[in-house]
């Protein structure tokens, strides 16, 4: 498999709390801004070094965006393309302990904020945004001036998209997909949560019109496939020799629908371990086997609002 349908997500490094598993030990002691900042460089160097030549980032990701801008400025790289998304601020105050980490709007004064403050740290890297967090009951479906909006980022050379969450993903994006301003469709993109545990959306994702990007987040299950991996997975890696992680990499690399996977590493080290999906030829047999280890929906998602920040 190719190092072009990986992407670097930045979640769980743009902000001192997030919900992934497995990310304390890999991350510094002290999460001061110096200090994470100095972590996301050494990630996004590791993952240029690998052939990674895209980058995802939120505006709720705490200041990913930020630290992605100065890294782009400050090494020079003209060939990494960028994704952002708006509709949630971080609210966290850089506190491990805040009661409210990041709140969700979709309105049109809150695109207008956060796209100014987007381009503003990312400048001409932007290449496409996306509203986080998509529902088929957001208030985005009957704004049409957000929506005039959003398609007016086609004027700018930017795509625009969504990204998609909880047990109805799949109904989102064929809502999505619909949307038209002027008889031209508003989204281009969709990034969707696929792992092993939820693959529900896949049913939707291969009816996306031809030419539409389809990018894979979550394909670790915010590290619950990694350092919890149920028997079959962990059977499939030790036949390997590679980590959980590498195995559920590879199974979201083998959707032919899917353009790229997100890898939401925190460290070189489990960057290199990600990476080793890419070595990987996995059997029909074993296909069938991860294949079983899908969750209902609702309670895949019920188990993910349960994970704790930390």
């Amino acid at each position: 498999m190719n190092v072009d349908r990986l992407a670097l997500g930045l979640a769980a490094v743009g902000r001192p709390a997030y919900i992934n598993l497995g990310r304390a030990a890999e991350l510094p002691a002290e999460r001061s801004v110096d200090a994470m900042r100095a972590a996301t460089w050494r990630l996004l160097d590791a993952g240029y070094a690998a052939g990674i030549r895209w980058v995802d980032a939120a505006r709720s990701y705490g200041r990913a965006e930020e630290f992605l801008g100065s890294w782009l400025a400050g090494r020079g790289h003209s060939d990494v393309a960028v994704s952002s998304k708006w509709g949630y601020a971080y609210v966290g105050d850089w506190r491990m302990d805040a009661d409210v980490h990041e709140v969700k709007e979709h309105s049109l004064a809150r695109f207008r904020e956060q796209y100014e403050e987007t381009r503003r740290l990312l400048g001409q890297h932007l290449g496409l945004y996306q509203v986080h967090s998509l529902t088929a009951d957001s208030p985005l479906f009957g704004d049409a001036a957000l929506q005039a909006s959003l398609a007016g980022l086609a004027a700018e050379g930017v795509r625009v998209g969504f990204s998609t969450s909880g047990p109805r993903q799949a109904e989102t994006v064929l809502k999505g997909f619909e949307l038209e301003v002027d008889g031209q469709a508003v989204f281009s993109a969709v990034q969707s949560t696929w792992n092993l545990l939820e693959p529900s959306v896949a049913r939707a994702l291969v009816q996306v019109p031809e030419g539409s990007l389809i990018l894979v987040k979550e394909a670790l299950a915010n590290g619950r496939l990694a350092v919890r991996p149920p028997e079959a997975l962990a059977a499939v890696a030790d036949v390997h020799g590679v980590g959980p992680d590498a195995v559920a990499l590879a199974a979201a690399l083998r959707q032919g629908w899917a353009d790229r996977v997100l890898v939401g590493a925190v460290s070189e080290a489990q960057l290199e371990s990600n990476l080793a999906a890419l070595t990987l030829d996995l059997t029909e047999g074993e296909v069938a086997d991860l294949a079983e280890l899908a969750l209902p929906a609702e309670q895949y998602w019920a188990e993910r609002s349960a994970l704790a920040w930390a």
